[in-house]
């Protein structure tokens, strides 16, 4: 029978701890969605967002692809904190025209981010910029 003596004869052993996430740690969809989410408010850095969540930034982008291509889904806004992200409502403005323009009218069209944005001769150009602003952030 070995006594607790017997240990102490060996000398010491050396043990190491190991904090923070394991090196395979599995993310929850939910969590996953979080750390979009947070993402994508205004003024965010993916980098930041990702040293505070201990992940790396190259995931992150991974799961913001998923996000757009529907394999993830993301939270819905608290409190009426607006639309969820990748959602930009158009609002017709006094500038734009209500009927359709003429065949012979001269158009623009401008392919941005997977969507075309028409332009018509006269239109408001803050409009056209907003709209032009909405569609970009949209895509990120």
């Amino acid at each position: 029978m070995a006594d607790v003596s017997d240990d102490a004869k060996e000398g010491f052993r050396r043990i190491e701890v190991l904090t923070g996430p394991a090196r395979r740690r599995r993310w929850s969809d939910d969590e996953k969605a979080l750390v979009v989410a947070e993402t994508l408010k205004p003024g965010a850095v993916v980098s930041e967002v990702a040293r505070r969540w201990q992940v790396c930034p190259q995931q992150v982008f991974t799961w913001r692809r998923e996000a757009r291509s529907g394999q993830l889904t993301l939270p819905k806004p608290e409190d009426g904190g607006g639309e969820p992200a990748g959602f930009v409502p158009i609002v017709a403005g006094p500038g734009v025209p209500r009927e359709p323009a003429p065949a012979a009218t001269l158009a623009i069209e401008i392919a941005l981010a997977g969507a075309v944005v028409r332009v018509l001769p006269g239109v408001d150009t803050n409009l056209l910029m907003a709209v032009l602003r909405a569609v970009r952030t949209a895509e990120t």
